[in-house]
């Protein structure tokens, strides 16, 4: 069992080494097995289950960490849950009674889910990490807002996701347990923990393409410009990304309308270096997919800059793949003339 710990530890040091620049000096490898060789599995007492979280830790930071990684890998995501709650919240908009009502039980249900069966949906999984960090002595708050999972996220008319953020040396930072924990199957509501580490304290330019809150102040951005439209119409990243992007820079929109033999720039900032054979896109003409890559690919130091020319016009979805994580999905409709 140790040296399974051991090479998890290792894994997830080689994942946030370089993306938390604001603690580089800190090495998380004492909080995170603090929280993976916890030998409290039940939230009854989350006073004792702080006070050995937290154990010889010297460091805020370090002391969150502790607590965000034994919610990320002890806490399973109901998808079923999930569906139900949206279901009924999308029944009652209209009706605000009802609404009131179905919150009210659902809240229950989702408290009793936590605590007995170590099961929640996004909500859940925010506020136990507020409640723990509090026992800490941290000031962390639950964001609510939405979260971009597929391409129909303009016709949802409700807020379906909550976060949190944490201040640490007076400055705020997100998470996001729920995302880090793993990926339930939709089809069989099946879960497997899978942490990714690129959740925890992440850099808002790229936490805000998958996530809008409802009070902009907790975008954390200096363009406080940034609408809900441009988050609707920005690309979509996948869980991957967050492992190997520190930021997205360009295509800015999802969906792009150019011309044939016109140059696209594809922009990042990586969280470590790569190499060009690291990268290619998967391209899919209406016909079939198709491995392909960039017409050119620069690396220096941490930045990726692909550029690619459609020399034919037509449709193109294009995915992006750094080693075989798919990171990102844009779609290309291409006119000899606009």
């Amino acid at each position: 069992m140790k040296n399974v710990l051991h090479i998890l530890l290792f894994l997830i040091a080689l994942q946030t080494d370089a993306q938390i620049s604001d603690f580089k000096s800190i090495d998380f490898k004492k909080a995170d097995l603090n929280a993976l060789e916890c030998d409290i599995k039940s939230l009854d007492n989350l006073p004792k289950l702080v006070e050995q979280l937290t154990l010889n830790l010297t460091t805020d930071v370090e002391r969150f960490r502790a607590i965000y990684m034994w919610v990320s890998t002890n806490i399973a995501n109901d998808y079923s849950l999930y569906n139900k709650n949206m279901y009924n919240r999308r029944r009652f908009k209209d009706k605000a009674q009802k609404l009131e009502s179905w919150n009210k039980r659902f809240n229950k249900t989702l408290f009793n889910t936590l605590t007995e069966d170590k099961k929640t949906i996004c909500t859940g999984y925010a506020y136990i990490i507020r409640e723990l960090a509090k026992v800490a002595n941290l000031d962390c708050r639950i964001v609510n807002g939405y979260g971009k999972v597929s391409t129909t996220i303009d016709q949802l008319d409700t807020p379906n996701h909550s976060w949190n953020v944490v201040k640490l040396n007076g400055k705020w930072y997100f998470c996001d347990a729920t995302w880090a924990s793993g990926i339930p199957d939709p089809e069989t509501n099946f879960f497997t923990f899978n942490f990714n580490s690129g959740y925890f304290l992440t850099d808002p330019k790229l936490f805000a393409i998958s996530h809008y809150p409802i009070d902009k102040k907790w975008l954390l951005l200096e363009d406080t410009d940034y609408s809900f439209e441009e988050f609707t119409e920005s690309p979509l990243i996948y869980n991957n990304a967050y492992k190997h992007l520190q930021v997205h820079i360009l295509p800015e929109k999802m969906h792009n309308i150019i011309l044939k033999n016109q140059k696209i720039v594809f922009d990042y900032v990586l969280k470590s270096s790569l190499s060009a054979n690291d990268v290619h896109f998967l391209i899919d003409d209406g016909f079939g997919s198709l491995k392909t890559k960039p017409t050119s690919i620069s690396i220096k130091e941490q930045q990726l800059t692909l550029e690619h020319i459609f020399e034919r016009t037509g449709f193109y979805d294009v995915h992006l793949y750094i080693k075989d994580d798919l990171i990102s999905t844009y779609t290309f409709k291409v006119k000899s003339k606009i």
